[in-house]
């Protein structure tokens, strides 16, 4: 079975889960700081993933890391680890946030610009294609690229709504040369 079936199965009962006990945000909270340890700590995830280290050694660090968290998510987590499936973590927790999002009527997005987005042209970019995509919200990741030269480039899923500079001269450039070749 395919690593990306796995971990949305694993996502889909944890999801379950959470909202059965009603505890959907706290969740969302400590798999969000457990995708964080995950990304800014290797020695952690090399040692997680290291063929050597028993399952038991594992499943004491991760209760220790982790002490504090709900029963579930350092069950899951440790059931990760019974299984040998350290790796899908970050897979099953950003397939959690997706479920946690499409039940709330939020989408990810991911803005491009030349310079940070105040707070502000953030809520208003926000409301605007939240509109236009049918959801309440956009949560909104702003990446600064300089080489759009000016505008804003939106990705939301496999979605771009592109209104760079860059953009528009790579596309009156097309046009030109498409003009040309007739």
């Amino acid at each position: 079975m395919s690593e990306a079936v796995v971990s949305k199965r694993y996502a889909q009962a944890l999801f379950q889960l959470g909202q059965e006990r009603n505890i959907m945000d706290t969740l969302e909270q400590e798999l969000l700081t457990v995708r964080e340890v995950w990304a800014t700590n290797k020695k952690f995830t090399t040692f997680l993933q290291h063929p050597k280290v028993t399952i038991s050694k594992k499943k004491t660090v991760l209760s220790d890391v982790f002490q504090g968290f709900s029963k579930e998510v350092v069950h899951t987590l440790h059931l990760l680890a019974d299984r040998h499936r350290e790796e899908i973590i970050p897979e099953v927790i950003a397939h959690f946030i997706t479920l946690v999002n499409e039940s709330k009527g939020i989408a990810e997005a991911k803005v491009y610009s030349v310079r940070e987005l105040s707070e502000e042209e953030k809520v208003q970019i926000s409301s605007v294609f939240a509109q236009k995509l049918g959801k309440n919200q956009l949560k909104i990741t702003n990446i600064i690229d300089p080489s759009i030269l000016g505008g804003i480039k939106l990705r939301i899923g496999n979605r771009i709504y592109d209104g760079t500079v860059k953009g528009k001269l790579e596309r009156m450039e097309r046009k030109l040369v498409s003009a040309n070749n007739r």
